[in-house]
């Protein structure tokens, strides 16, 4: 795969989304601008998302559009932390952070950072 081809999921053989949602596609978006500015190669994003789909297979979770999302989701952090000196504290700290302002954030009110 080179940098500039898009990276689009398969369509699943039941017909069904790949998401459920449009914001769990965006871990596919951010995977692609990362690999079209060159954080992060389209095999290493390639290759650990399918080894991370495997490892579901081996664990006998089922092929649900949540465990798709977790898979890629966990992928995109691992290589964030491998490729671009992201550390696992930074991550956790920018979650709770997000966590606590949708939390604190009155419906249909934008979600803002503090």
């Amino acid at each position: 795969m080179q940098a500039d081809t898009p990276i689009i999921p398969l369509p699943r053989l039941d017909e069904e989304p790949t998401f459920n949602e449009a914001w769990q596609a965006q871990v596919l978006a951010i995977a692609q601008n990362l690999i079209a500015t060159g954080a992060i190669a389209a095999d290493d994003w390639s290759n650990a998302l399918g080894a991370a789909l495997c490892e579901l297979q081996v664990d006998a979770k089922s092929d649900t559009v949540e465990n798709y999302y977790q898979a890629a989701l966990n992928t995109l952090e691992t290589l964030l932390q491998a490729n671009c000196g992201i550390s696992k504290d930074v991550m956790d700290q920018c979650k709770s952070d997000w966590t606590r302002a949708y939390e604190t954030t009155p419906h249909g009110q934008p979600v803002k950072l503090q």
